[in-house]
Order: structure tokens, then C-alpha cells, then sequence
């Protein structure tokens, strides 16, 4: 692969990938007159913030060379969290923040198996993946929990729907972003963390303290999904245990398309936000196709496919 070639790949990739992806739906005649819109792109923002706040979480984690599987049970059970605790009459501030400290446990127990005990952060999350599952269906008796009322309840809604405002969750997401980007880009802790993913024993050599670091990346990712677990409850008004199965492919698919390497060291938090707007884009558009759901799914694998083998092609030598 040249060099020129290979630099495009690495810079302008996500954004050629939602250019083609938005040219794709913008083109036959049953979503041509609707996908433009503003109040379209207004709901694919909306439908982008659960998955965008996940993808921050995972840039980190991936960045680092780790991988993370629950993230779909941590926020279904986040949620769950969230909703019972409305239930029993908490305000908003408390909620918020058990909800976050519980998604920050959540990593903090994945971090410290994984660089506690050295073991395949694979093998670590895909049991936290059953794990949380489960825990929300017992602590919700395998039904949704249902409450009167919460000022979460519009953070992902407008008072007027057809109004040019944008929900909070949108800004939420918008300021999360940026503030991760400062972080991985202008902190020690930031330089820290695309240094393990680069080369784990050099890192060590180095000084750093690759263990702490490694739950201390789990824990910080943890809060990123529990906030996406509230977002969830926000969205659907209620705390459902069997919500958001098989989100974490989405959020790591975002990842992979903004540009980040599964082999670590390399990515970029606007890479993953790209990535999170096109797989949005993509579920929105298929649902004006009138797509079924199953083929929804063939396409996002065939995406996760499609992004992984262009991540080999990044890394292959020049010629």
C-alpha cells in the first residue's frame, strides 16, 4: 500500500465513510425526500448520543489495547439502577451520580481482573457481559421498571419536537467529546494510555505503572457507559434489563471506522465520533428502507468486517 494511499485511509477515512453512507440514503426515491432534512438529522443526533458516549469509553479502552464486551449489560443494568432509584425517591443529582458510580464499578471490577490478575480482557468482559445481564434481570425481577416521573425523562427530547433546538443529550455528548479529547491528547494520563497500547513492556520499562493504569482506564471507561446507561432510561422513560443487547458491537464498530487499531495505540476521539454518527445513519436510513431488522444487522457485521480489514490495510508497510 503508498504512502499517499495509506495516509488517506488514516486521516480522511471516517469522513469518507459517512459522505458515501449519507450519498447511499440520500439517493432512492422512498428516503430522498425526508433523509435531508433537518428534523431527520435531528433525530439520527438523538439516536447518535448513546452510542457516541459509549464509543468515548471504548476509544480509551481500544487506544490502550484492551477490548471491553459489556458495555451493553452495563448499561442495561445502569439503567435499571437509575429507574429504581427514581423509584424510590431520589433526586435527579443522586441518581445521576449512583448511576455513574455504578457503571465506574462495573470497569473498575473488568480493570482489576484484567491487570490484577493478567488476564485476556476477551475472555474478562465477555463474563461481565453475562454477568450484568444478569444482575439487571434479578434486580428488576425480569420485568422493566417502570416510574411516575424524572427531569431525566427529557434530556433526550425537545419540548417542541419540531422545533431547531437539540436535546441536552446531544450537548452532553458534544462537551464529553471534547473534554476526552483534551485528555487523551494534552494530559500525561492521555500520553500514558496510547504508550500502553503502542507497546505494553516499553511502557513499563519506561516508569509507567501499566496496572494501575489499566484499571484506572476500565474504571473512567465504566462512567462513560454508566452515563450512556442514563441516557438509555432517559430514552425510554423506564429501567428495561434486556435493553441494548448486542450495543457494544456498535460502539466497538464506531471505534474501529473512526480510525482507532485493535492492536492498540492508535485512535482518535472525533475518529469515533464519525463512527458513531455513521452507524446512526445507517440504522436510520435502513428504517426508512423499510429494512427489516435482520438485514440491519448483516450490514452493521459486514461494516464491523469492512472496518477491521481497512485497519490492516492502515497498518501494512508502505511500498
Amino acid at each position: 500500500m503508498n504512502a499517499t494511499l495509506k495516509k488517506i485511509f488514516a486521516k480522511g477515512g471516517p469522513f469518507i465513510g459517512l459522505i458515501l453512507v449519507i450519498v447511499l440514503f440520500a439517493i432512492p426515491d422512498e428516503t430522498r425526500e425526508f433523509f435531508l432534512t433537518y428534523n431527520n438529522f435531528k433525530i439520527i443526533f438523538t439516536q447518535t448520543v448513546i452510542v457516541a458516549i459509549g464509543a468515548l469509553g471504548m476509544t480509551m479502552i481500544i487506544v490502550s489495547g484492551g477490548i471491553d464486551l459489556s458495555v451493553g449489560s452495563a448499561i442495561a443494568l445502569t439503567s435499571v439502577v437509575g429507574a429504581m432509584l427514581i423509584q424510590h425517591g431520589w433526586g435527579t443529582p443522586a441518581v445521576v451520580g449512583a448511576v455513574i458510580l455504578s457503571g465506574a464499578l462495573i470497569g473498575l471490577l473488568n480493570g482489576l481482573a484484567i491487570a490484577g490478575l493478567r488476564m485476556t480482557p476477551f475472555i474478562i468482559t465477555l463474563g461481565t457481559l453475562g454477568v450484568a445481564r444478569g444482575t439487571a434481570k434479578w434486580m428488576a425481577d425480569n420485568q422493566t421498571v417502570n416510574y411516575d416521573t424524572s427531569p431525566i425523562n427529557g434530556w433526550m427530547t425537545t419540548a417542541d419536537p419540531f422545533s431547531h433546538s437539540l436535546p441536552s443529550g446531544v450537548w452532553v455528548a458534544l462537551a464529553l467529546a471534547i473534554l476526552t479529547a483534551l485528555l487523551l491528547r494534552n494530559t500525561v494520563f492521555g500520553r500514558h494510555i496510547f504508550a500502553l497500547g503502542s507497546n505494553e513492556a516499553t511502557a513499563r520499562l519506561c516508569g509507567i505503572p501499566t496496572t494501575r493504569l489499566k484499571i484506572a482506564i476500565y474504571a473512567l471507561a465504566g462512567c462513560f457507559f454508566g452515563l450512556a446507561g442514563l441516557f438509555q432510561l432517559s430514552r425510554l422513560r423506564q429501567g428495561d434489563p434486556t435493553v441494548a443487547v448486542g450495543l457494544e458491537l456498535d460502539i466497538i464498530a464506531s471505534v474501529i471506522i473512526g480510525g482507532a487499531s485493535l492492536n492498540g495505540g492508535v485512535g482518535t476521539v472525533l475518529g469515533s465520533m464519525i463512527g458513531a454518527l455513521i452507524m446512526a445513519v445507517l440504522r436510520n436510513g435502513s428504517q426508512q428502507m423499510g429494512w427489516p431488522t435482520y438485514f440491519q444487522e448483516i450490514i452493521i457485521g459486514l461494516v464491523i468486517i469492512v472496518a477491521v480489514f481497512v485497519d490492516r490495510l492502515r497498518r501494512a508497510p508502505t511500498t
